[in-house]
Order: structure tokens, then sequence, then C-alpha cells
């Protein structure tokens, strides 16, 4: 499954996705883009699931529709996240276009 990363997703968890195939904003030049470009243009690039920190994009933007789904970590705490990397496979796995999963992250 072709993966985005958003800004705040710890890119090291990449390592334990060895399924997919998973770019981040850094890596495409995207880091300077707003919300709704950002996801036109992961739309546009055939991306089938965003992972952000971004708890608030739900809200912001018009996700119906999208032809990517959004998993949501709810914490960018690396080690928690590391803990969590079966959730996060589930939730990609499961994740529907235009719908949001939120994975809960234990911050300490």
């Amino acid at each position: 499954m072709k993966l985005l990363f958003d800004q705040g997703t710890p890119a090291p968890l990449r390592n334990h996705l060895p399924a997919h195939s998973v770019d981040t904003l850094a890596e495409k030049g995207w880091s300077e883009k707003d919300n709704g470009e950002l996801l036109d243009l992961a739309e546009r690039e055939g991306y089938e699931v965003l992972v952000t920190t971004d708890q608030n994009l739900r809200h912001q933007q018009n996700l119906a529709g999208r032809r990517f789904g959004i998993v949501v970590l709810l914490s960018a705490n690396r080690p928690e996240v590391r803990l969590r990397v079966l959730e996060v496979e589930e939730a990609i796995a499961a994740v529907h276009p235009g719908t949001v999963i939120e994975i809960p992250i234990r911050t300490g």
C-alpha cells in the first residue's frame, strides 16, 4: 500500500511497515503545503493512506469523497508509537477512502 507520512509522524515508523511503500512530506518537498493543498497532492499522487498526528485535520478539511484514508496517531512520541505498530498496521489495513481512524498513544 502507498503511504504518506505527515510532518509529525515519526519517520522511523516506516521501518516497521516493510509491506508498504512510505514517503514523507519532506521527501516529497511538500513540507510547506497547507492541509488542503497537501490532501489534493496526496490524492493526485495515488496515496492510499495518510498517516498524521494532526488531530484537527478531520475538523478543518472535508474528507468525504477523498480517495485515501487517514490514520491519526494521537501522539508523536516515538517510543510509544513503536509499541503500537500492530495497531498502526491494523488501522492502515482497515481504513477506507474518505474515513479516519484514530490510534490513541500513551504519552508517559
